[in-house]
Formats: structure tokens, sequence, C-alpha cells
């Protein structure tokens, strides 16, 4: 495993009750109650999704 860093977008927007949280980069998306839970939401879901992707899926996502 890599211990690079990568720093990428977080786009926080309110949704009524809610705030909607996306990784543009990744095309992940995540939500909270709270600005701070979304943006706490979102880190964990794209964590997992570099956990789980493949290198194909990884590199297709950047390539776009």
């Amino acid at each position: 495993m890599s211990n690079k860093s990568l720093q990428l977008t977080a786009i926080i927007e309110r949704d009524d009750d809610w705030f909607v949280a996306t990784c543009p980069e990744v095309d992940v998306v995540s939500q909270g109650k709270t600005i701070e839970d979304a943006r706490s939401n979102l880190l964990e879901a794209v964590e997992g999704f570099f956990e789980a992707a493949s290198a194909s899926e990884i590199r297709r996502r950047f390539d776009r």
C-alpha cells in the first residue's frame, strides 16, 4: 500500500435539510445533516472507493 497524498476537491451544497458533498475527481457523493457531517461522510466514501476500486476503475475516473 502506498502512502502517497492526494488532494481532491469537495463541493458541499445545501439541499433542503441536508448538505450534499461531491468529489468530482472520482465522482463520489455523500450527504450529511451538517456541513461537517457531509464532509466527514464524503471523506469516508472516497476512502472506501480507493480501498475497493480496481486500478483500472481509478484510472478511468481520473481520465475523464
